[in-house]
């Protein structure tokens, strides 16, 4: 008797995923799934989101059609705002925002009106290292230059590393960024660069840079100042890396905790509400595009053979050494660095992210 109910239970318990399988092909089937970016054409995330478009369809129950739609604004808090208040909240809608988007409830609270645990996260395409980058006739050749001089930069909004990463460099090192906001992409950005409107980029993904405009690169038509990230990037052997240069423990720690949203590189996120089976499905479906085979050739044509530079959640969590002891220096340094208590919630929040991200990878 025992033995019969024990073979009862696990027939359920291996009846169940597929069910569940099944459940989610059939909503599916014949369905159009958005992924709704928040920022505009051209931009970085933009092209990245229509590569996975591409091949995301090929992995969902169902297989339906997968589009992508921009809706910029406000550095991503236009869309944001939108899908987790209105929805849709039945999974016919994927959210890609900026990766500072955790952070912006507490930064920026009169503008946000979401809870960032409380999305359904997919997972990230891909870590990234940014760069800081001038154009050839630029004031600042160099960053001893930039100590003395002014460098007017371009941005799309607070809450995006365009923003963030020239200030926070400002107040470390004394560097001159001023930094310009309002613009809708990168590419919005480039376009300033030639007029002459801006003089450089403050923070922008390199793989973007090379996407958008390869050809600066090969004309010596801007010119590469610092990288952003928590190690150099293989292109970038001889440009100094930010990090390298935190002149005390305090400083260093500081700009890990500003650092850890490239190493979330590109997130993609459901709306709360969503049913669970369909959230597992779409996971499920992201994982298995990004080991598609098709989907990493097209990335190795795009980046001349090189592979895509997947983030792991276990690398994520070993890039802060530090993370199990006391952080009171480092919080404090981030206050001095903002001057806004927000700062120091925001370090919170990063450590809570990292929470979530290793309860859905199942690293605790």
């Amino acid at each position: 008797m025992k033995k019969a109910g024990l073979a009862t239970l696990l027939g359920l318990v291996l009846v169940a995923p597929a069910c569940a399988e099944d459940d989610a092909a059939q909503f599916f089937k014949g369905k159009t799934v958005r992924i709704i970016v928040g920022v505009g054409v051209g931009s970085g995330y933009d092209l990245n989101a229509r590569l996975l478009a591409r091949h995301l369809p090929d992995h969902i129950p169902g297989h339906p059609a997968v589009v992508v739609q921009n809706q910029p604004g406000a550095g991503s808090l236009t869309m944001t705002n939108q899908l987790y208040v209105a929805g849709p909240f039945d999974g016919t809608a994927i959210g890609a925002s900026f990766n500072g988007m955790p952070t912006t409830p507490l930064l920026q609270p009169s503008a946000a009106r979401f809870d960032p645990t409380k999305f359904n996260w997919l997972g990230s395409t891909n870590r990234e290292t940014q760069v800081t980058y001038v154009w050839h006739t630029a004031p600042v050749q160099s960053l001893e230059d930039l100590t003395r001089t002014e460098l007017i930069v371009g941005a799309q909004a607070p809450g995006s590393t365009q923003y963030d990463f020239p200030v926070l460099a400002n107040q470390i090192f004394g560097y001159k960024f001023k930094v310009v906001t309002g613009y809708e992409s990168t590419p919005k950005i480039h376009l300033a660069m030639e007029r002459g409107e801006v003089s450089g980029n403050g923070a922008t993904n390199w793989t973007t840079l090379k996407l958008l405009n390869s050809n600066w690169i090969e004309e010596k038509k801007v010119r590469v100042l610092a990288q952003w990230g928590l190690k150099k990037h293989p292109d970038l052997p001889d440009v100094p890396l930010i990090l390298d240069l935190a002149r005390n423990d305090a400083d260093k720690q500081a700009l890990r905790l500003g650092l850890a949203r490239l190493e979330y590189g590109r997130p993609f996120f459901l709306p709360p509400g969503v049913p669970a089976e369909r959230v597992a499905a779409l996971r499920r479906a992201f994982d298995a595009a990004m080991k598609d085979p098709a989907l990493l050739a097209e990335v190795s044509a795009i980046s001349r053979g090189k592979a895509l530079d997947l983030a792991r959640i276990d690398e994520l969590w070993s890039a802060f050494p530090g993370h199990e002891e006391r952080r009171e220096p480092i919080s404090s340094r981030l206050d001095d660095v903002w001057d806004t208590w927000g700062t120091l919630i925001a370090a919170l929040c990063v450590l809570s992210l990292e929470w979530i991200l290793r309860k859905r990878f199942e690293l605790v």
